[in-house]
């Protein structure tokens, strides 16, 4: 039961990716097909610079696809997770406040009809939660909480 729990969220976590990917995907074709149209009507200086907009947009959306790409390798990391006790990369963490999964940063998330948060390790609260074990209590934003379980 436990290790659907993990395999829903990581496929959510696996389809926030994907849905982001396509996006940008999709954006560089169009700026694809804008300096296609560009190098056929464009010339002199307002060339130039149509061109280097779209050069400037084009290596963001690169810097964003690449990301996603380092994502997506955390993840595949995560599949290869065996719990330990403590929390690490890949946990999942119920607490008396909130359910987390140290993951990637994709926001609210379920697993049946249970929400988790999937945050990156660089987030304050995975930073707060990292080697920590059940039982164990801590306080985020002056709101204190005890983590009732790790897995």
């Amino acid at each position: 039961m436990e290790g659907d729990k993990r395999n829903d969220l990581i496929k959510a976590c696996w389809e926030y990716l994907q849905t982001r990917m396509s996006v940008v995907k999709k954006a560089m074709e169009g700026l694809k097909e804008d300096l296609e149209n560009e190098s056929k009507s464009s010339a002199g200086d307002k060339f130039e610079t149509g061109r280097e907009m779209i050069n400037i947009e084009w290596n963001k959306l690169s810097v964003q696809l690449n990301e996603y790409d380092r994502l997506g390798n955390i993840l595949n990391r995560i599949q290869e997770y065996k719990p330990n006790g403590n929390v690490v990369l890949g946990s999942i963490v119920v607490t008396n406040v909130a359910n987390y999964f140290i993951s990637i940063p994709a926001g609210e998330i379920s697993s049946g009809k249970e929400k988790f948060y999937a945050v990156g390790i660089k987030s304050p609260i995975a930073r707060l939660l990292l080697g920590k074990k059940e039982g164990d209590k801590a306080n985020f934003n002056g709101r204190d909480f005890e983590i009732l379980k790790v897995i």
